[in-house]
């Protein structure tokens, strides 16, 4: 069905048991099922060069709109353990009757982790971009002390309500500071940029309340971070890093295969950085359709 939304593309709309969630599509619908899941500060707009390519492979190619972010559903909670329930309900309800191949970038990528060990037989292969597996983000922390400084901005918005007040200011320059900080080198669309505004604009805080469900409350956090990803991974998996990347740096991946009993395959895209799919959408498309045509058939 379609769904009117000022200054939000024209998307569809689907119902799942916990909410409903907006989304872009392009392919036959009956094709074979590629979920692509956006991350912070994006949009699913960000995957349209990726969409075509797997769209002219034979996929129906699908992102939404991430939970929090409008127009899908605005409300929590944000913790991982729900956005891999998310996912999970996303892929049955637009793919009852086969496996879903699984595309996700930055905290898309998160909450592809935590599908991927709750529920395998959903998936038949995945690709996660940007972000490696959790447990191996947490355990390389010590040994790539750098990362902490990249990750100055998950500590900035655990404060109370001043990142509500910097994030918008001067048409949300914080926004286009992380953009050239993760991406150095990358110009986005500027009409791309402006839309990812205006859907920020009618979402905050959500997308900032993803990073404080990360710790609170404290106990309970690690608890579902236990039980989402402490699972290994059966589901073919490959994960993209981009070699320029001010965000996380590639090495904070190091070692993470243990976390996979499937096949597994790490591989950093020279000249991108977290954004690798827009900065080099050739080399992330061979990557992911070589991986899909392995794995997936």
């Amino acid at each position: 069905m379609r769904c009117a939304f000022v200054s939000i593309p024209e998307h569809d709309v689907v119902a799942t048991p916990d909410g409903r969630f907006a989304y872009l599509s392009e392919g036959d619908e009956s094709a074979p099922l590629a979920l692509c899941l956006h991350g912070f500060p994006d949009h699913p707009l960000s995957f349209r060069p990726l969409m075509t390519l797997l769209a002219k492979a034979g996929y129906r190619a699908v992102a939404p709109w991430m939970r929090g972010y409008a127009p899908s559903i605005p409300e929590g909670p944000f913790h991982v353990e729900r956005l891999a329930q998310d996912t999970v309900a996303l892929a049955r309800a637009l793919s009852p009757d086969r496996p879903t191949v699984l595309i996700g970038h930055d905290w898309g990528a998160i909450a592809s982790y935590g599908a991927l060990a709750a529920s395998p037989e959903t998936f038949a292969a995945a690709v996660t971009m940007a972000v490696p597996h959790p447990l191996s983000f947490l355990g390389n922390l010590r040994r790539q002390p750098d990362q902490l400084r990249r990750s100055w901005y998950m500590l900035f918005f655990q404060l109370p309500r001043l990142p509500e007040y910097v994030i918008p200011r001067e048409d949300f320059a914080f926004i286009d500071r992380l953009w050239k900080a993760w991406s150095p080198g990358y110009s986005p669309d500027p009409e791309d940029m402006a839309e990812l505004k205006q859907c920020l604009t009618a979402s905050m805080p959500a997308p900032i309340n993803y990073y404080r469900a990360m710790f609170r409350p404290l106990r309970e956090s690690a608890d579902r971070m236990k039980r989402t990803q402490h699972q290994r991974i059966s589901t073919p998996t490959l994960n993209l890093q981009g070699a320029d990347d001010g965000c996380i740096s590639p090495r904070i991946g190091d070692g993470q295969e243990r976390f996979f009993d499937g096949r597994f395959r790490s591989a950093v895209i020279s000249g991108a950085g977290h954004f690798l799919q827009l900065e080099a959408p050739d080399a992330v498309g061979d990557a992911v359709l070589s991986w899909l045509q392995e794995h997936a058939g």
